[in-house]
């Protein structure tokens, strides 16, 4: 759509012999001083233009923006491009096969859904490290996942013909942003000869890793996506941005995680929900494009829209070494300059809002034991895990201390991975003089293992080790820096400790190649770092069984046992259901606490093992040097690599090119599909909508606390046996081996629907000292009950419900299920103290109200214990084209007495207002088509 042009903006821009049309910045006076990610938007809202959405207004409205302003101003954001991963993809494409029916059923045309912006789906988040520590672990698990996820494949090769725009990057390429930052982003994008910057929403959170090579976007759900892919405009307010300056450099021994753990720390502290944050300053050209990526990768993890760097030579030589074409380069330097987005540091923006990071000043560091932004220096992460495991440990102990469980403390972590005989009394006396474990709870047990060996299990134990996820695979000084640790440590004779699943998920094959060249995976799998897959596996939950028998020993003992991983999600019940605490680290940390064995193990006192000499071995003396890594980069790492590799991305394997695809424009659904079936979403959907009605009689869902996960409200990971979710699986002939995860089956709302709340870790308050998806049923005089059943009870009687939530409700993932499930249990509202951003624009997008308490108030300080019938009064209000500021809530105690209060309505947007009024985002899309047939 051509643009209204009002201030004569458009132009030409030649550049070799080529010419571009393009929308000039500097015809819109103010522009020129505004921050970078500032000017993408306004570029784009000029060439948008078109009097109605996007007025002569909005465009002087950004150029004239007011740093300390708080947003007020909506403006409607169209993306370049969209990108997916199948997790959140399927569920897209499922969400466009129905609406293809329903606009057919409602007169209008099926053709008209279909993507108007470029859209691409990378399959990463299926593989499943079941095999690891052995050679075949890489092609019996895609094996596996083929077996598995087959059905799910043959309806995105039906997408893939039947959408226009629409492309699949198949299964063992890598993981979506990494493929993305290595191939799919332009920059700046050349379409029907017009140039502009490459800018690109996602259904991961972590879509954010483009903003290291200053493309602009961020996460969003799946149900906006699905309305950016069909030409919807993403409604936002001009943001607040954060100037983030970088200073100084890095010690030796400190690397890019160590900075993000830190910079994650610093503005999760600071508060940047909502906002914009860009770096700045002399130090960015010091920044490697690797580091900018980590750094941009982390933005939902700190919680800020986006984390942005702008463009520079460090850009250019990244596209030009991942194999991008001479005239894409010329094109994007040329454009960078002539609409002043290349970066000047000398020309310093206003920001809203300043911080400043010394790189000198950053330590080796760790993340956790459940939250990204828990930054633990490394020197004090033993001291860390004695105190947190008090809170994983049922009453702050174990059971009775014997003699042989105080020997076995100061033997574990053993440098030796052969544990104690308990029959040799002997050996215990001389251990049990050793000095108690001050006060660290411990419950030492004793496996046994045909392939492992005899060792000793405790609280801390690492039991899992993994590389993985799109925050570190995709750079490789981190990545060269663990395989060099690996290698040093080999030659010093040391071993992971039996106990430890090693896995190795890079983010592209790469990684692979330069490992290959540099001569390096033989250390990695000697001490268990065996590729296992290319995608996001650990981090997302796919981290796959334990052992039998250490699972058994952790769940028969109630052991807290860790994972140490390269990833940016820790939270609860997310890496593995028998591990408890969770750390985020760097790669080459992950390989050093697979050398220790335990989370209580200080790296500088205590040592790893002993070297052949009988010499003790401590982390500093197999640590590689800046210069060893530097080195290793330089000749491992080619051009080459990257052409070869995504020279026929699109291709797929033998497995991806074999598999039966149907065909047609609109999808046959299979009645007995477990993977793939039809929604409800607009089943009985009126060409205009209904009103919106107040709501009366509610009862409470769920009463949770602070820092609510969309991972507690839609887990990824594992289907629990016994759960509604696997009664349903089972009823339709799936057996336990076949479960798959709950991200798996997201194309099938019936497993989701299941699976809502049903988070090992969810903690709802009203019930004492219950873990999981339960509720009480007052349907049934407040007994205990799943959620999904106790929600169908309340359906019948045509209850309607609500959930009631405290600080940073909804944070982590883009999980539009976080958001669907939640509807499709009948709850419509949610009343928190906070909530994080996507979720709440998802709850909108599904057309459930996100309130807020009052400021100050919460739950427990209005004293609401969940047992109280909710009436919300003032919703009707948007009937009339009007958001009200507030509602008014009236909680009625079964005595009678009442609580009231005026909750915030956070729908932030007239935007979000029409969202609502239509029961949903998708619904609104969808009346807009049949209009405009």
């Amino acid at each position: 759509m051509s643009s209204k042009d009002s201030f004569g903006a458009r132009d030409t821009l030649s550049v070799g012999d080529k010419s571009y049309e393009i929308y000039r910045l500097d015809a819109v006076p103010g522009t020129e001083k505004l921050p970078y990610s500032l000017k993408v938007l306004a570029e784009n809202l000029l060439r948008t233009e078109d009097g109605a959405n996007i007025t002569k207004d909005h465009i002087e409205a950004i150029a004239k923006w007011d740093p300390e302003a708080d947003p007020s101003i909506e403006i409607q954001f169209t993306p370049a491009r969209v990108i997916m991963q199948d997790f959140t993809g399927v569920p897209c494409i499922v969400d466009l096969a129905t609406m293809r029916e329903a606009v057919g059923e409602l007169g209008g045309d099926p053709q008209k859904v279909n993507p108007l912006a470029p859209a691409d789906l990378v399959i990463d988040h299926s593989v499943i490290a079941d095999l690891f520590g052995r050679a075949d672990a890489f092609e019996r698990n895609v094996e596996i996942e083929y077996e598995r996820n087959g059905e799910r494949y043959q309806f995105l090769r039906w997408g893939q013909g039947a959408f226009h725009d629409f492309k699949v990057v198949p299964p063992g390429t890598g993981i979506v942003h990494q493929v993305n930052i290595e191939y799919l982003a332009s920059v700046v994008m050349d379409r029907d000869g017009v140039a502009y910057p490459d800018t690109c929403v996602g259904t991961d959170s972590h879509t954010t890793m483009e903003n290291g090579l200053g493309v602009l976007g961020w996460g969003v759900g799946g149900i906006e996506a699905e309305a950016a892919m069909l030409g919807q405009p993403v409604s936002m307010l001009i943001p607040r941005v954060v100037g983030f300056k970088l200073t100084g450099e890095r010690r030796p021994g400190v690397t890019a995680t160590d900075v993000v753990l830190t910079v994650t720390e610093m503005l999760r502290k600071h508060g940047v929900v909502g906002k914009f944050v860009e770096f700045y300053g002399e130090g960015v050209a010091e920044v490697p494009l690797a580091n900018r990526a980590t750094l941009g990768n982390m933005s939902p993890e700190f919680g800020s829209t986006a984390a942005i760097f702008p463009i520079d030579d460090v850009t250019i030589d990244y596209l030009r070494m991942t194999g991008r074409s001479d005239e894409q380069l010329a094109l994007v330097e040329a454009y960078a300059k002539e609409q002043g987005m290349w970066h000047d540091p000398s020309r310093e923006p206003k920001f809203s809002e300043y911080l400043e990071l010394d790189l000198a000043d950053v330590v080796p560091s760790i993340a956790g034991p459940k939250r990204p932004q828990d930054r633990i220096a490394l020197d004090d992460a033993k001291s860390a895990f004695r105190k947190d495991i008090h809170n994983y440990v049922e009453n702050g102990n174990s059971p009775a201390h014997s003699n042989i469980d105080e020997a076995v403390e100061e033997t574990f972590p053993s440098s030796d991975p052969v544990a104690l005989s308990f029959a040799d009394e002997d050996a215990v006396e001389v251990v049990s003089a050793a000095n108690g474990a001050e006060g660290r709870p411990t419950n030492p047990i004793t496996v046994k293992s045909d392939e492992r060996g005899e060792f000793v299990l405790d609280h801390g134990a690492v039991v899992i080790a993994a590389i993985t996820s799109c925050t570190n695979t995709s750079n490789p000084e981190v990545m060269l820096g663990a395989a060099l640790l690996a290698k040093n440590a080999v030659e010093k004779g040391l071993t992971s400790k039996p106990w430890v699943k090693t896995t190795m998920a890079p983010g592209s094959q790469v990684v692979t190649d330069y490992y290959d060249k540099a001569g390096l995976w033989p250390y990695l799998e000697k001490l268990g770092f065996f590729l296992v897959g290319y995608g996001c596996t650990t981090c997302i939950g796919n981290s796959g069984p334990l052992p039998d028998e250490i699972s058994k020993a952790i769940n028969d003992n109630d052991l807290s046992v860790t994972a140490v991983l390269s990833g940016n999600r820790n939270f609860e019940g997310r890496i593995n259901p028998d591990v408890k605490m969770n750390y985020l680290a760097s790669p080459p940390l992950v390989i050093a606490y697979a050398l220790a064995g335990s989370m209580d193990f200080d790296f500088e006192s205590d040592c790893l093992g002993t070297d052949n000499e009988g010499n003790q071995v401590f982390l500093k003396d197999i640590w590689p040097t800046q210069q060893d890594i530097n080195d290793t980069i330089a000749s491992a790492i080619n051009t080459e690599m990257f052409v070869k590799n995504y020279a026929d991305v699109f291709k797929g394997d033998e497995r991806w090119r074999n598999l039966p695809t149907p065909s047609g424009d609109t999808f046959e659904w299979a009645e007995d599909s477990t993977y793939v079936r039809k929604p409800p979403y607009f089943d009985g959907m009126p060409a205009e909508p209904e009103p919106v009605t107040d709501i009366t009689g509610a009862r409470v869902l769920a009463l949770l606390g602070d820092s609510v996960t969309t991972d507690h409200i839609s887990p990824a990971g594992s289907i629990k046996p016994g759960t509604p979710a696997a009664q349903y699986l089972e009823s339709h002939g799936v057996e336990k081996k076949d479960y798959n995860s709950y991200g798996s089956r997201r194309g099938n709302h019936e497993v989701m629907i299941r699976g809502t709340f049903a988070n090992i870790r969810l903690k709802n308050q009203l019930l004492d000292d219950v873990s999981g998806g339960y509720t009480r049923d007052f349907t049934k005089g407040g007994e205990q009950a799943f959620i999904y059943d106790a929600a169908q009870n309340y359906a019948e009687q045509d209850i309607p419900l609500v959930v009631l939530g405290g600080k940073e409700y909804g944070s982590g993932s883009s999980r539009d299920w976080a958001a669907k499930g939640t509807r499709l249990l009948g709850v419509r509202a949610v009343i928190t103290e906070s909530f994080e951003r996507i979720h709440r624009s998802n709850l909108i997008g599904m057309g459930v109200i996100p309130l807020q308490f009052p400021e100050g108030e919460s739950a427990a300080s209005l004293k609401l214990d969940g047992t109280e019938t909710f009436d919300i009064t003032g919703i009707e209000a948007l009937n009339e084209g009007k958001t009200p500021k507030t509602v008014h809530v009236t909680a009625t105690k079964e005595d009678g007495s009442k609580t009231e209060f005026d909750a915030v309505v956070r729908i932030d947007t007239p935007g979000e207002a029409d969202y609502y009024r239509n029961g949903g985002i998708l619904q609104y899309v969808l009346r807009n088509m049949l209009k405009s047939k």
